[in-house]
């Protein structure tokens, strides 16, 4: 989701996101009278150890157990859901309900969905 709000303390992380998104709209545009097709990926909380391996001070995924403070997304389910976007030629996908949510509500409501993600971040912040 960093690629569409910010995520506080992953300022340069989120403008590398950023700047993807920008990329693979670019290709897109481009490649339209082509056999190529491209498709915007925005992941949400997939269950790995991303937060842990970033230097946050996060449970490992093992750690955290069955029940996280909020609902994540499988890796495997993850890929399933961008695979099927790929093969209907998706212009974009949003994977996870938390991604869903925020792409929606940072469209209506930036400043808002900023600090709902600060909120969340704010404890695992050092």
């Amino acid at each position: 989701m960093g690629g569409f709000l910010p995520v506080p303390g992953q300022s340069i992380y989120g403008a590398s996101k950023a700047a993807v998104k920008l990329l693979t709209e670019g290709l897109h545009s481009e490649l339209t009278d082509t056999n190529v097709r491209v498709t915007v990926v925005f992941p949400g909380a997939i269950a790995t150890n991303i937060s842990q391996n970033s230097g946050l001070d996060a449970p490992s995924v093992e750690e955290a157990g069955d029940m996280p403070k909020f609902k994540m997304t499988l890796p495997a389910d993850a890929a399933r859901i961008i695979v099927d976007a790929m093969e209907k030629d998706a212009y974009r996908v949003c994977v996870g309900s938390d991604s869903k949510m925020m792409d929606r509500l940072c469209r209506l409501m930036p400043e808002r969905a900023a600090g709902i993600i600060y909120k969340q971040m704010a404890s695992l912040l050092g």
